[in-house]
C-alpha cells in the first residue's frame, strides 16, 4: 500500500526514540511467504511507520531464509533452521547474469559455468572476486571510502550479490546484461529501467536483491553460531603490478559464515525500494558503548586493543591470498531501542535456530513515495527517505556516520547508480541498482 508522508513532516518524531508497538500477546509469526509489501497500521506517525518496515524487513528475512526446495520454492513441510539451503541462495548472482563479452545468461533453472580453477571442485555455491574495473577484485571491495574488511583472524570478508526471479527476469527480457542490450532497449523513448514491483492487489513479488558477507570460519569458530555453508572462495588473480597487488589466481572450498546481508525488495508502497540490513550479533560493538562494556569477543573488533583507530580500511595494496592485519570496526549509529525491541521478539520466536544470531540494524524507505511505481518522481527521486543513514558494518564498514554526501544512506547512494548507456540523463537513470554497470559489451574486451 501507498502512504504519503509529506504530513508528517510537521511531526517531529524522532527515530532514537524508545516508541515501540510490540505486544507480547501476539508473537510474531514465522513464514515462508514472502510478503507482497509492508503492511501498515493507523495511526500513521514517523515512528509507527517505521516499526511497520521494519516488521516488513523481518517478514522478509524469515521467509528468505526458509529452507529450500530443490527447484529454490520455499519448503513448506520443513522449519526455519532446518540444515539446507535457503531460499536466496538458490537464486541468481551477479557474476552469472554480467556475463564476459556481454553473453546472454543461460536460463533461471539452469546452472552457470563455474570458473575453470574451480571445476572439479564440488557442487558448491562460489564466493567470486571479480572486477570493478574488469579483472580487477571486486565483490569484496566495497562503496565510497573503500577497503576491504578483515576478521579478527587476518581473514577477508567475501560479499556476493543475488537475484530473485523477477529481477533476472526483467534483466534477461529487456537485453540489460550486455552493453549493447542496453543501448538497443534505451533507444526507445518509452521505454525506462523499471524493474517489477510487489503488490498487495496483484500478489506478486517484487524484485529483491541480496547482498551478504561472509567469513571464513576457522577453529576460533562455532559454526553452530552461524548460517554456515561449505563454499569455494575464488580469487582471479592479478599479474598486473599496475592495478594492485599481484595475486594468484585461487579456488579452495572452505567453510564460510554469514555475518550481514542486505535485503533490498521493490514495492508498490516503496518504488525507491524498502532496504533492510541484517548483522550477526557477535559483529562488533557500537561506539556509543563505553570501552569496559565492549567485552566481546567481536567478529571485527578487539576489545584487547582498544586504543587502535576505529573503521579505517587496511593500507593497500590489499592481498587477500595473505593474512592482514584484523579492521577494528565500530557502529557508528546505535540500533534504536525500538528495533531492538522487536529484534528481541523476532528472536525469540526463532530460538533454537542460528537465525536468533541475527539482528536487523534497521529499515530505510521513502516517506515520499513516487505516485508510480515504474516511473521516478520528478520533484523528489529519492522519496525523502527514513531514516536518513543506513549502513551495515559488514558491508560499508567504512562510510558509517552521519555526514550528508559522505556517510551511507541506502538511497542516497544508489540513486547514482547508472547504465552503460550514457547519452543522456534518461538512459542513465538504473532504478537504484548499480548491477546494470557491470554489463560487458559484446565486443569490445572489457
Amino acid at each position: 500500500m501507498k502512504i504519503t508522508l509529506k504530513r508528517l513532516a510537521c511531526l517531529g518524531a524522532s527515530f532514537t526514540s524508545a516508541f515501540a508497538m510490540a505486544d507480547a500477546a501476539s508473537p510474531p509469526v514465522l513464514s515462508p511467504a514472502i510478503p507482497f509489501d509492508v503492511t501498515a497500521n493507523p495511526p500513521f506517525t514517523l515512528d509507527t511507520l517505521q516499526h511497520d518496515f521494519d516488521v516488513l524487513s523481518w517478514q522478509t528475512f524469515v521467509a528468505l531464509n526458509w529452507p529450500a526446495n530443490a527447484d529454490g520454492s520455499a519448503n513448506t513441510s520443513a522449519k526455519i533452521g532446518a540444515p539446507g539451503k535457503t531460499v536466496w541462495e538458490s537464486w541468481k548472482e551477479s557474476y552469472e547474469i554480467f556475463l564476459p563479452k556481454g553473453q546472454k545468461p543461460v536460463a533461471w533453472d539452469q546452472q552457470a559455468p563455474v570458473p575453470a580453477a574451480c571445476q572439479g571442485k564440488g557442487d558448491l555455491p562460489v564466493l567470486q572476486q571479480m572486477g570493478k574495473v574488469a579483472g580487477v577484485l571486486d565483490e569484496f571491495i566495497q562503496p565510497f571510502k573503500t577497503g576491504p574488511l578483515v576478521d579478527q583472524s587476518g581473514t577477508y570478508t567475501r560479499n556476493a550479490i543475488m537475484v530473485n526471479q523477477p529481477m533476472f527476469d526483467d534483466i534477461v527480457n529487456n537485453g540489460l546484461y550486455s552493453k549493447e542490450g542496453q543501448q538497443a532497449f534505451l533507444s526507445k523513448a518509452d521505454n525506462r529501467i523499471a524493474f517489477a514491483c510487489g503488490s498487495q492487489k496483484a500478489q506478486q513479488v517484487g524484485a529483491i536483491m541480496v547482498k551478504s558477507a561472509w567469513k571464513v570460519l576457522d577453529g576460533s569458530d562455532n559454526p553452530q553460531e552461524f548460517h554456515a555453508v561449505d563454499a569455494l572462495v575464488y580469487t582471479p588473480g592479478n599479474a598486473d603490478p599496475n592495478k594492485g597487488a599481484v595475486i594468484p589466481e585461487s579456488c579452495n572450498a572452505q567453510k564460510v559464515g554469514l555475518v550481514g546481508l542486505h535485503i533490498v525488495h521493490k514495492t508498490e508502497g516503496a518504488p525507491q525500494w524498502v532496504w533492510s540490513t541484517f548483522e550477526h550479533v557477535r559483529n562488533v560493538p557500537e561506539k556509543t558503548t563505553p570501552m569496559n562494556e565492549r567485552k566481546g569477543p567481536y567478529l571485527f573488533y578487539d576489545a584487547q586493543a582498544s586504543n587502535r583507530p576505529v573503521n579505517e580500511p587496511p593500507a593497500q595494496p590489499w592481498d587477500p591470498s595473505k593474512k592482514a592485519i584484523p579492521s577494528q570496526i565500530v557502529r557508528e549509529i546505535p540500533v534504536t531501542a525500538a528495533t531492538q525491541q522487536l529484534n528481541a521478539q523476532w528472536q525469540g520466536a526463532l530460538k533454537g535456530t542460528v537465525w536468533a544470531n541475527y539482528h536487523l540494524i534497521s529499515t530505510q524507505w521513502p516517506t515520499d513515495p513516487a505516485d508510480d511505481c515504474q516511473v521516478p518522481s520528478p520533484t523528489n527521486p529519492l522519496g525523502t527517505p527514513a531514516p536518513n543513514f543506513l549502513a551495515n558494518a559488514t558491508l560499508e564498514t567504512y562510510n558509517q556516520g552521519t555526514t550528508p554526501q559522505a556517510s551511507s544512506s541506502c538511497m542516497e547512494c544508489h540513486n547514482n547508480a547508472t547504465t552503460r548507456v550514457t547519452q543522456s540523463p534518461r538512459t542513465s537513470f538504473a532504478d537504484f541498482t548499480f548491477l546494470l554497470e557491470r554489463a560487458q559489451s559484446t565486443g569490445a574486451k572489457e
